[in-house]
């Protein structure tokens, strides 16, 4: 049996025990040293390699010799590419009632160095439709194998400003019938609803501006004979990306549920009361509506991917309503071939053709400077 005295001292021994291991832990919890290992303590083993001339100037010459080639060969490809460029941004404005030389407003790259007549434009009223017709003439030198791809461009479209990209509604693009309250809440600002409450469809900035100009397919004339004009035929579908497909679906909304955005009430009249759009079906939609990152741009309207496109007078017919002067820019029709590089664009050719070039005359300079005065 321990005395009171004996069971006393034991208390305050296990007492003191208790005290100590609280502070050593104080002590530890408060350490914030790192473990000591090669990696915490940053003693690794590492490798830098000494600059001299002798490991520097040959890389410049090698930079050099693989990017000129590269930039070459990129340039070549791109000369390959052949095509025309014509803008008709004021033809309702300034083509006549006969044909008239465009001013100033065509670029073409063909390999045929034979002199061009001036493609031509007028314009008419199509009586049927009541639309006002672009028609456009113009000479292919040479045949474009295919496949042959047709463009609209556009200058000085921002679909990359931030409220513009933010304008639609994924949800009702996939084919959801999204209700008018959510529509309102959602991200279609500034067009959501019409003045009765019932929601656009498709809402939003992107979609009610799509480029709405009726591009038909060229038509190969013949030179004066008597003969009809033989049509090139050129398809909208094939145009757009396979996501893009995937994405966007036949809708659930029931005639008069929706109305159309107010650039496609022309189009379609009776506000959806009879029918709705298949926006699954039109890919000249998904394209437009796949934004630009940069104000100028060119998408994709018609592509023919079997056929040729023979030497020859064309004549091309668009229903002119996009407008474009009214914000400073323009719009152009693009017929264009494509190589390994695709479209033509000499600009990944320059940079590395400039590129492996300065690194040639660096390398030379900075041997030259090591020659005459060695470090």
């Amino acid at each position: 049996m321990m005395s009171h005295t004996e069971a006393a001292r034991t208390d305050d021994s296990l007492g003191e025990q208790e005290t100590r291991g609280d502070v050593e832990s104080d002590k530890k919890a408060k350490n914030r040293r790192p473990a000591n290992t090669a990696f915490r303590q940053q003693r690794l083993k590492a490798w830098q390699p000494i600059l001299t001339p002798r490991s520097v100037l040959p890389l410049f010459f090698v930079v050099g010799v693989i990017f000129a080639p590269i930039g070459g060969l990129l340039l070549w490809a791109s000369s390959e590419v052949q095509e025309i460029v014509i803008d008709y941004s004021e033809c309702a404005d300034k083509a006549q009632r006969t044909p008239v030389p465009i001013p100033d407003k065509v670029q073409s790259s063909f390999k045929s160095s034979n002199q061009q007549p001036n493609p031509t434009w007028m314009k008419y009223r199509d009586e049927q439709t009541n639309e006002t017709i672009c028609r456009l003439s113009f000479k292919i030198p040479e045949s474009i194998e295919p496949p042959v791809f047709m463009y609209y461009r556009l200058t000085n479209f921002y679909q990359n400003h931030r409220r513009y990209v933010k304008s639609l509604d994924i949800d009702q693009l996939k084919g959801k019938p999204v209700d008018n309250k959510t529509i309102d809440g959602g991200s279609c600002d500034p067009l959501k609803l019409d003045d009765s409450g019932k929601a656009y469809y498709p809402c939003g900035l992107i979609a009610n501006s799509m480029f709405n100009d009726t591009i038909k397919s060229p038509e190969l004339l013949n030179d004066g004979n008597d003969d009809d004009p033989v049509v090139y035929v050129m398809t909208n579908k094939g145009i757009a990306w396979d996501s893009d497909k995937e994405l966007i679906k036949t809708t659930q909304y029931k005639p008069g549920q929706v109305v159309p955005p107010p650039n496609w009430q022309a189009r379609y009249p009776h506000n959806y009361t009879t029918e709705i759009p298949d926006l699954h079906d039109n890919e000249e939609f998904m394209v437009w509506m796949r934004t630009a990152a940069l104000p100028n741009f060119s998408k994709l309207s018609r592509r023919n991917d079997t056929t040729a496109m023979s030497p020859g007078t064309y004549q091309l017919d668009i229903a002119d309503h996009f407008p474009v002067t009214e914000y400073g820019g323009t719009k152009s029709i693009l017929i264009s071939s494509r190589t390994v590089i695709g479209g033509q664009n000499p600009f990944m050719g320059i940079a590395y053709v400039v590129v492996g070039g300065l690194c040639v005359l660096l390398g030379a300079l900075f041997t030259i400077a090591h020659l005459v005065r060695p470090r």
